[in-house]
């Protein structure tokens, strides 16, 4: 399927974001250790939150498919291996060629029962879940943060706890502050005892009434929405401004970009005052996930830019680094890619094709291309469904604020 979008002139609008993908899916894990009897409140309609739903739901023993859900995948993998049972869990042909070995051997080392069904280093996955013995695990610090995440949520079911040390730089460490948090909202005991060690004692999770926050990873579009824009209002319901989630940085970020952010009473209301840099330098490297936004925004509003830390990129649904190298050319905009890491733009132009927007069976390429019709003549997106792995409504919301999308 092809979609065809054309912007409105203005945008006013109030838009209710889905839940954070993020919060649901470790809330659903540690409520599930917790032996909770109840769903967190609020939580996400997404494709990997429902993947994560019917899983925890399901039988102790089968098979398990994720389809593309990586987070799913990760934390799964880490908390099948504590539960009783024996499964398979498997995905989609990309979940099956992306690399989990690393979380694999850290289970292992702790006393996971774990073996490759085809593969080595990579799903489908047979794990026999028992009780580990080990208490101590030591992992890079630049590997993905959800491996950390995964071993850091089981830690109070283990009899001694964990100890996790981080060697070298860590990357995403928002992601794993964010773990810290909720284990802590659910009654566990987790923290840093220094800058590269974590501490989880052997103190079991206790089920609480939790609710989950909007998602400001869904909101940074809006904020791409309101830069792009020529004249725009939009209020975002369910973000909170002292938010667990490292995307909340979006906010600081974009105000470089010309959007001013208001806080009230956990609402946030975007509005552009159109003031921006000459030119944006920014390490994603603790939000990697914003960084396809801020490519496409800083090209259509012609500032050069020099993103790094986006070696976690590649490992993604896809190639995100190749994939926006590919599609940005399409619109004429010729991005240069250094040391497996940094993606900038000085500048260079081609001549624009046409061509519709590939979407790579990623969510965030079809979210962070769509508002870019607010500055092309025409854009055409295929495959626009993959925006149910985080926000299935996302298409009408853009509806809702004016925009035109029909079937081509």
């Amino acid at each position: 399927m092809k979609i065809r979008i054309t912007p409105p002139q203005r945008i006013g609008v109030t838009i209710q974001l889905p839940a954070s993908k993020s919060i649901s899916n470790r809330a659903l894990v540690i409520n599930a250790l917790a032996k909770g009897n109840q769903h967190p409140e609020n939580l996400s309609t997404c494709d990997d939150t429902f993947v994560m739903v019917r899983a925890l739901e399901g039988d102790a023993t089968g098979t398990i498919d994720i389809m593309a859900a990586g987070t799913a995948m990760r934390f799964l993998t880490a908390y099948l291996s504590v539960t009783p049972g024996s499964r398979i869990i498997t995905g989609t042909q990309r979940m099956q060629q992306r690399p989990i070995q690393i979380l694999v051997n850290a289970l292992r080392e702790l006393g996971a029962d774990i073996e490759y069904v085809n593969n080595e280093g990579f799903p489908p996955l047979r794990i026999h879940g028992r009780e580990l013995q080990k208490d101590h695990i030591s992992l890079p610090g630049n590997v993905s943060s959800q491996y950390i995440s995964a071993l850091l949520m089981i830690g109070p079911s283990l009899k001694n706890g964990l100890k996790v040390t981080l060697t070298g730089d860590i990357i995403s460490k928002p992601y794993i502050n964010l773990t810290l948090q909720l284990m802590t909202d659910f009654g566990a005991k987790a923290s840093w005892t220094n800058e590269h060690e974590l501490q989880v004692e052997p103190q079991p999770y206790q089920s609480t009434p939790y609710y989950i926050e909007s998602d400001w990873s869904a909101a940074s579009y809006w904020y791409q929405i309101a830069a792009l824009s020529k004249e725009a209002t939009i209020t975002l319901p369910g973000l909170f401004q002292n938010s667990y989630q490292g995307d909340s940085k979006v906010a600081d970020i974009f105000r470089s970009l010309g959007v001013e952010t208001i806080f009230n009473d956990k609402t946030v209301t975007l509005q552009k005052t159109g003031e921006c840099v000459e030119r944006l330098d920014y390490n994603f490297i603790n939000q990697p996930d914003l960084a396809q936004t801020f490519v496409v925004t800083c090209a259509l509003l012609d500032i050069p830019f020099r993103f790094s830390g986006l070696q976690s990129l590649k490992i993604k649904e896809t190639d995100r680094m190749a994939a926006l190298i590919c599609e940005m050319k399409k619109l004429g905009y010729v991005l240069q890619e250094s040391d497996g890491s940094v993606l900038s733009w000085e500048g260079e132009r081609c001549e624009r094709n046409g061509e519709a927007i590939d979407t790579y069976e990623d969510h965030r390429m079809a979210m962070a291309f769509a508002p870019a019709a607010l500055v092309l003549p025409e854009l055409f997106i295929n495959d626009p469904q993959v925006v149910s792995k985080s926000y299935p409504h996302y298409w009408e919301d853009l509806r809702k604020a004016g925009f035109t999308i029909k079937e081509e």
